[in-house]
């Protein structure tokens, strides 16, 4: 990673500078290695398994569809794009009930809601009653859930753990992430060939209710979030999460550049399903494996996080790492069949996926200590929103370009596009507010 400015001085300040940087990145590696605490054990723990639950049931609401129902293409990717929109659509107004309520029962109710909705699938199954309008149900439901949960959890974590851990444990919850996503999805369809096709659904329905579970083992007390100025419930709430990050320069630029780069990612994997499994006619087998093994890089990048910023600083891992992970995109279109064509996709994916697990965890910590706690959960549901309308456009958008010109040709679009993307990050560096420390008490 390049140095720029005085990052690189001589004589006793250069000397200085680089001893500094020896302790933060000597300090980062110990920081990785410790714990941060048996509340945020059973937080990550509870993660870990929603996680691995949700790895083993990757797509599963559409292959119901195709395997139970005989749904068709439309139907599928009606599934795959109307039910997160309209989840996101219904996450809108529970913003601000998340936002004014203790988090930790939040989480629970949203675990809770998601097992009873993926529950009822196995359950219509089995007497014969599923149909196509239960699993758009379902699928909106549980995105809804899902965006409600992740806002909710990140405003806890900021006050549950130190604001020097708040990068070690998002980098945990990263390579944790991305390792459910290297073993779920092969182990799933295995299951699935051997137990039937509600299988995978049965799995992240329990998971979630371990998850509940696991929070509900958190031991301390959590504050009543108290609403600043007006009632919570006014309309303009709504909008506070959208206001903060884009009225904030140092959100502002990252959370566009967030929405582009993951709506063109995304975009590209039901073209890259065209183009490997109908015009390439690659084995379902090595299609699994091109996605599955390269997520391994993700406990690559996540663990690198702490170090990077400890020596290189988070602008520069922001500019650089935040370009790296958009370059690589192109390498798609360059896809053959056989062998060669399998390598491809996985070095390609292995590139953008290091890069993006490096990014994620600082990003998300940064976009945490950027926001005021009264703020924290209309904000992150804010940018999940958006970026759930982000994939959702970009994807239907892909899929119409496909249909015209075909899948090789929309890929290298997207990866065109997605070149343009490292202008929109931030050019200077935005000193964080300082917030006081944690107000959970352990016990």
């Amino acid at each position: 990673m390049s140095r720029t400015g005085g990052d690189g001085g001589t004589g006793r300040a250069g000397r200085a500078g680089r001893a500094g940087r020896a302790g933060r990145a000597s300090r980062a590696g110990r920081a990785g290695r410790k714990r941060i605490g048996p509340q945020f054990g059973w937080l990550w723990a509870a993660y870990a398994v929603s996680a691995y639950g949700s790895g083993l049931g990757f797509g599963a609401l559409p292959l119901v569809a195709v395997l139970v129902l005989h749904a068709g293409p439309a139907e599928v990717s009606a599934l795959s794009a109307v039910g997160p929109a309209v989840g996101a659509l219904i996450a809108v107004p529970l913003a601000p009930w998340v936002e004014f309520r203790r988090k930790r029962p939040v989480m629970i109710t949203m675990d809770l809601t998601r097992f009873a909705a993926m529950a009822t699938v196995p359950l219509a199954y089995a007497l014969g009653l599923l149909n196509f309008v239960q699993l758009l149900v379902v699928s909106a439901v549980v995105a809804a859930a899902k965006i409600a949960f992740n806002a909710a959890s990140g405003a806890y974590l900021k006050a549950l753990v130190r604001p020097d851990d708040l990068l070690v444990a998002n980098a945990r919850f990263e390579s944790t992430n991305w390792s459910s996503i290297a073993v779920g999805p092969p182990l799933g369809g295995a299951a699935i060939g051997l137990f039937g096709p509600v299988t995978t659904v049965v799995a992240d329905a329990l998971s979630y209710l371990l998850s509940a579970l696991g929070i509900t083992a958190i031991r301390g007390r959590e504050e009543a979030p108290q609403p600043t100025g007006k009632t919570p419930v006014r309309a303009g709430a709504l909008l506070d999460g959208w206001r903060h990050i884009l009225g904030d320069p140092g959100l502002r630029p990252l959370y566009l550049n967030n929405l582009l780069v993951s709506g063109l990612i995304m975009a590209t994997e039901p073209l890259l399903a065209v183009l490997l499994l109908r015009q390439l006619h690659f084995p379902a087998w090595q299609y699994g494996l091109a996605f599955a093994a390269p997520c391994l890089g993700g406990l690559i990048g996540s663990r690198l996080a702490q170090r990077f910023v400890a020596r290189y600083g988070r602008h520069r891992v922001f500019r650089t790492v935040g370009t790296l992970r958009a370059v690589w995109l192109i390498g798609l279109v360059l896809v053959r069949p056989g062998v060669v064509g399998l390598v491809t996709v996985m070095a390609v994916e292995l590139a953008i996926i290091v890069n993006m697990s490096l990014y994620n965890p600082v990003l998300a910590t940064y976009r945490l200590e950027r926001t005021p706690k009264h703020l924290v959960a209309r904000t992150l549901s804010a940018w999940s929103i958006g970026q759930q309308a982000s994939i959702a456009v970009c994807t239907a958008l892909g899929g119409l370009l496909a249909d015209a010109t075909g899948p090789r040709t929309a890929l290298a679009v997207a990866g065109l596009l997605i070149l343009a993307t490292p202008l929109l990050l931030p050019r200077r560096e935005q000193v964080p507010a300082q917030e006081p420390e944690p107000s959970l008490s352990h016990s």
